[in-house]
């Protein structure tokens, strides 16, 4: 029983040891590092706990004795403090979200915010949310399930105040969920955080579902993305939503079609039989998204992803087909006329590289008229915002900030 407890210990090390080294090179092993490192990362304090649990089995049954279990004891104690000394460091998202949006927005971008909205800025984490990090329900807001739109059986989510609409029409969040293009469910926690949060603040929130791959062939997700916002412009006032407010998020292939909806606004291959639906939006929030299918930069260290593309998402081969990737990319949709932007992403984010989205927000700056911020936060790896954290409460308080100033912006133009 020793020798297993030693084992044990040093799997708990390497949990650590991924967290500051992560694997970027290869296509399985990234997928590895990013499960582990998500869980060891954000849940960092809960995994300590159930460790330490199990560590303390093993000294009830006798089995962390002599120097196999000395060793793995102590290996256990270093890990932990790796653990949590990453977990806390990661509070220091607080600042890197601030400096980003005021290098975006200006440096008194919350000056001008609308006051009534400024009011209801949270700075502290919610320490009961990160206590119970699945825990998707909120007494303070009302859930709509399965509300039916487009034309193959799409559903979609609403989340609202459930203190009923105030006197003005609420402004609308839409959000789209990640899962490689191939899998994920509007209601499986992406992005629950943030839409409870704003909901409570006074939006209106919908997650939505698309058609997804191998079944699907690109572009049946962004036309069921875009058909999800035409029956939001069209119906959402029923809801007390205001249709002429709309913002988009999303995270990995959500991020992938949130800035592509926002930047391809009326492009009728996107929009099969609504062609003259008005499909633009006031602002995106992409979370590490994939920008640019075609990787002509090589910001990609391994081919995992274009494999993936090829054979489930358009089932052709990019040679010979270039131009059928650069249109699904947000990058080569970029223009003057792109809305507000602000681009969040992790330094170790092993599916998808930090340096994508530092060239996707940099063209978007030199090209777009409106504001664009660009949030890279330190050490955070793929999908951190889909538990309650300390990273993910102060990049969700920054997303509202970025939400408020862009509604306050509109607010002055009406």
């Amino acid at each position: 029983m020793s020798t297993v407890f030693l084992l044990l210990s040093i799997l708990y090390v390497w949990m650590a040891w991924n967290l500051y080294h992560p694997n970027f090179h290869h296509p399985k092993g990234s997928i590895l590092s990013f499960a582990v490192g998500l869980l060891a990362g954000e849940l960092g304090l809960h995994v300590i706990f159930w460790q330490a649990m199990t560590v303390a089995f093993f000294v009830l049954v006798g089995a962390v004795s002599g120097v196999f279990g000395a060793i793995g004891f102590l290996l256990c104690a270093a890990s932990w403090g790796a653990i949590a000394f990453y977990y806390y460091e990661s509070a220091n998202a607080q600042k890197e979200v601030i400096s980003g949006l005021e290098e975006g927005l200006g440096k008194r971008f919350q000056t001008q915010v609308n006051e009534e909205l400024r009011q209801q800025f949270a700075e502290e984490p919610d320490r009961e949310l990160i206590r119970h990090p699945f825990q998707h329900r909120d007494p303070n807001v009302e859930l709509i399930r399965n509300v039916h739109f487009g034309d193959f059986g799409q559903q979609l989510d609403i989340r609202r105040p459930r203190a009923g609409a105030p006197d003005s029409p609420m402004p609308v969040l839409l959000h789209i969920h990640g899962g490689a293009w191939t899998y994920g469910k509007k209601d499986d926690g992406q992005g629950i955080p943030l839409m409870n949060h704003m909901a409570k603040r006074g939006w209106i929130c919908i997650s939505s579902a698309y058609r997804l791959s191998p079944s699907a062939t690109f572009p049946d997700h962004i036309i069921d993305c875009k058909q999800a916002l035409v029956w939001i412009k069209e119906e959402i006032r029923e809801y007390g939503g205001n249709p002429e407010f709309i913002i988009v998020t999303g995270g990995s292939a959500g991020g992938h079609l949130s800035s592509l909806l926002a930047l391809s606004a009326g492009h009728e291959a996107f929009q099969p039989g609504f062609e003259d639906k008005d499909t633009t939006v006031q602002g995106a929030v992409p979370f590490y998204g994939v920008y640019d299918f075609t990787d002509e930069e090589n910001h990609f260290p391994q081919d995992g992803l274009g494999e993936m593309l090829e054979n489930s998402i358009f089932k052709l081969e990019m040679s010979g087909n270039e131009q059928v990737f650069k249109d699904a990319s947000p990058l080569f949709h970029i223009s003057d006329q792109a809305p507000p932007f602000l681009v969040v992403q992790g330094t170790h984010d092993t599916l998808v590289p930090v340096a994508s989205s530092r060239a996707f927000s940099k063209v978007l700056r030199a090209k777009s008229k409106h504001k664009v911020a660009y949030v890279e936060l330190k050490g955070a790896q793929h999908a951190f915002d889909v538990f309650p954290s300390l990273r993910s409460e102060y990049v969700k308080f920054g997303v509202e900030k970025f939400l408020a100033w862009t509604y306050s912006q509109y607010l002055k133009s009406v």
